[in-house]
């Protein structure tokens, strides 16, 4: 579910209070990483959590845009000092709210002090244009990450991971209507299409600020893929993260569902444009997508042009 909710009267113009959106002492986040599920999320905040330049909350996943903060959590929060209890207690103190409150948002980040911080919450990708408007308004210099994945390996593993945590039934993965019963939701397709979110969120952050990771790059080289994003974040990619090697990623020791070769061209077929869609627009490890499946990608003039049309548009 997309949720929208009431903006606070000190942020409905979009325009901070004292000019750039940060709060008391300066505080705000630095950067939002707004996803894909299953993309690399929990192994970015495992890394910036762990690299001497972050303080990263002691939540991986705020949910404060989408959701005030209220969700269920599977586990306890962290709180092993003054700051994640300071932290802890003014993220309560925000979700009793009743609308969005970007001013109190931004102090939640006042105990990082000079280091960087920011919310890795992927539902953020299902945002409307109304709260990424206020949002990118409200924190102008905001950086915005987001990890892309073959929607294909994304929407299996997503499956795979609500059947895990018993958040879906257990289903036949052999039957193909099962497997449309399962994909044809509402809430699995607003993550499934990141070339959508892709083009919402670029209509609001400048070019400089927004970066495209791949999944595929943290398979195949993740200690490159953390010197880029520590490079665009303005920190040290020189730096040890204590003891977590670049390729620590928690979650990929869950298993995925057996995936047969029927089910996997029928998703393929299912997801055929936007795998062209994404080769030609987000450009990267997407332009190998297509031919994974046997499919051929023509290169439009009008795809070649789209991004730099996007960019005069913003300029101006």
């Amino acid at each position: 579910m997309r949720w929208i909710w009431p903006l606070n009267g000190r942020a409905t113009n979009g325009q901070p209070k004292n000019g750039n959106g940060s709060g008391a002492n300066g505080a705000q986040p630095d950067f939002l990483c707004i996803g894909v599920h299953k993309g690399g999320t929990t192994w970015l905040y495992q890394q910036l959590d762990a690299h001497p330049d972050f303080w990263m909350p002691p939540l991986k996943e705020l949910h404060y845009l989408d959701q005030l903060g209220r969700v269920q959590r599977s586990s306890s929060p962290r709180c092993r000092d003054e700051r994640d209890r300071r932290f802890l207690e003014g993220i309560n103190r925000l979700s009793a709210k009743p609308c969005l409150d970007l001013e109190h948002y931004a102090q939640l980040f006042e105990p990082k002090g000079p280091l960087l911080s920011g919310d890795i919450s992927p539902n953020y990708s299902t945002l409307s244009n109304e709260v990424i408007r206020h949002v990118t308004r409200y924190f102008p210099g905001l950086k915005v990450i987001f990890l892309a994945r073959d929607p294909v390996d994304r929407v299996w593993s997503h499956l795979s991971m609500e059947v895990h945590y018993h958040q879906i039934e257990a289903f036949d993965v052999t039957d193909i209507e099962e497997v449309d019963r399962k994909l044809l939701r509402r809430g699995l397709l607003l993550r499934s299409y990141p070339s959508t979110i892709v083009a919402r969120w670029k209509r609001y952050v400048h070019p400089d600020q927004f970066r495209i990771y791949f999944f595929d790059d943290l398979q195949s080289n993740p200690g490159e893929l953390r010197r880029s994003i520590l490079h665009f974040l303005g920190a040290s990619p020189d730096k040890a993260a204590g003891q977590l090697p670049a390729e620590h990623n928690s979650w990929a020791r869950m298993g995925k569902l057996p995936l047969t070769d029927k089910v996997r061209l029928h998703l393929a077929q299912f997801f055929k444009k936007e795998l062209k869609t994404c080769a030609t627009r987000l450009g990267g490890a997407a332009r190998d997508w297509p031919a994974r499946y046997g499919f051929s990608l023509l290169l439009f003039v009008w795809d070649l042009l789209d991004d730099s049309i996007d960019l005069f548009f913003w300029w101006n």
